[in-house]
């Protein structure tokens, strides 16, 4: 149940054969998002369980499970950017109930990044990915 965005990222993979130029193609993906500004980066947007500083802000269009989930984030890591990148390709633009039905583990293990990423940075990975789902999980139940 992958976005096209996530397809697109995949079908790089299986190009780049080279980690080194997934890695390179990750973290460009992450210069190419807007940073977040000042306002944001506060507390309540910050993910804990990351090594690194990393925030997600939600803008969830309408209410209840169908309400469209979007997000902005930021990290001051160059390969965490770039992992939330992957993140927003997966999750920008589904419904918050779909959010929830996406196996994310089994979708970022069709890229191998959790075979090339730091026992840190999985961590921080499956933190970002419980943020995210905690956040669907709270917009599905508002209406």
């Amino acid at each position: 149940m992958a976005t096209d965005a996530f397809e697109d990222i995949a079908e790089t993979f299986e190009f780049l054969e080279d980690w080194e130029d997934r890695y390179r193609h990750v973290i460009d993906m992450g210069k190419a998002m807007p940073p977040l500004e000042d306002a944001f980066r506060v507390p309540a947007t910050k993910v804990d369980g990351c090594a690194s500083q990393v925030w997600l802000l939600p803008e969830i269009e309408g209410a209840g499970p169908d309400a469209v989930f979007r997000f902005r984030g930021e990290s001051d890591a160059m390969i965490v950017q770039g992992l939330i990148a992957v993140l927003h390709a997966l999750y920008e633009g589904l419904t918050v109930s779909d959010v929830l039905k996406v196996d994310a583990a089994g979708e970022l293990g069709r890229l191998g990044l959790n075979d090339h990423l730091s026992a840190q940075r999985s961590n921080g990975l499956r933190a970002m990915i419980q943020r995210v789902r905690d956040l669907a999980m709270t917009a599905s139940k508002t209406g």
